[in-house]
């Protein structure tokens, strides 16, 4: 498993839980006997939240804090604290107390059997069910079809990572939740274990019920990036094949008729359809084509990353 673990927490405007959440954090892990680091990163935070998270890198050495200059959300500041880390174990969570810290020897102990990622399960969820609950269970079952990795909950924030693992990944967007598929094509060994959730008793949630349309659009993305981000013209040059079909069958069935039969074509809509398609057809293939080429313009790129630190406030490991 390794010698040390680090712990990454997103932190947005959770002022009045982060000190609840550091004080069991901390009781946790003197118990394990490892070596860590406490990551917090405030992603642009407008409450308290930045002074408290500093005043505890103050008295702690064990805490790590990333300020970012304005709010990019969970990704890039899961991405942050995945570049950041240092543990030979990376465990993510969430800042809003809902995540237990108790369950991190559990996840410690799956990956210990030889997993490389170990995602939480919210079995007995304490959110609204029409509003949360109900949506994030139709979501992790259409993700889980689409991508082909089986988890109940995509959603949940606890997850532990090997650290070779975490540090190739790539996260933009809002792809955090796909983390455990989005890793597959490395060939890596996933998990899950059922972990407590507790209700929220302070602060706001982040989410509502629009992130139910988000997920869906990003799961387009995830599929593309999975099956088709090195060979992007098999999707795009299929779909032009289709409507070159579509297209050619009808049109070459009209010319005949002109050719043989004398028949009048010029006002059959028939006609217009058939070219409508085989102009399609033509774009398909040319956008994959010029898919191909910014696909080799990805794999060569910059490495920019999706946040913008304004500070740090602590030592690593």
């Amino acid at each position: 498993m390794g010698k040390s673990i680090s712990v990454v927490i997103p932190v947005y405007n959770e002022q009045d839980n982060i000190e609840p959440l550091y004080e069991e954090l901390k009781e946790v892990l003197d118990g394990l006997n490892l070596e860590y680091q406490i990551i917090f990163v405030d992603d642009g935070s407008t409450d308290e939240s930045c002074e408290i998270l500093d005043g505890l890198a103050d008295k702690d050495p064990s805490v790590f804090v990333i300020h970012f200059r304005r709010n990019f959300g969970q990704t890039a500041a899961i991405s942050a604290g995945f570049d950041y880390a240092q543990g030979d174990v990376i465990i993510t969570m969430d800042a809003d107390l809902q995540n237990d810290p108790h369950d991190i020897p559990k996840l410690l102990e799956k990956i210990e059997e030889g997993y490389d990622i170990v995602s939480g399960w919210r079995k007995n969820r304490k959110d609204p069910y029409l509003t949360r609950t109900l949506p994030s269970n139709i979501a992790n079952w259409i993700i889980s079809k689409v991508t082909g990795v089986y988890l109940h909950d995509y959603g949940c924030t606890l997850k532990a990572y090997r650290k070779e693992v975490a540090k190739e990944l790539k996260l933009y967007g809002e792809l955090h939740r796909f983390i455990p598929a989005l890793a597959t094509e490395m060939g890596v060994k996933i998990a899950e274990i059922p972990v407590n959730h507790r209700p929220r008793y302070k602060g706001k949630s982040k989410y509502g019920f629009s992130r139910v349309f988000k997920v869906l659009l990003d799961l387009l993305v995830v599929k593309f990036l999975l099956s088709y981000r090195t060979r992007p013209i098999r999707i795009l040059g299929g779909m032009g094949f289709l409507f070159f079909i579509l297209g050619a069958v009808p049109f070459f069935y009209l010319i005949l008729k002109k050719v043989f039969f004398g028949a009048s074509i010029g006002h059959r809509p028939l006609l217009l359809i058939s070219v409508l398609f085989l102009l399609v057809s033509i774009q398909f293939i040319s956008m994959g084509l010029l898919a191909e080429m910014i696909a080799r313009v990805y794999f060569e790129g910059q490495g920019k990353k999706p946040y913008y630190v304004r500070y740090i406030k602590g030592k690593s490991l």
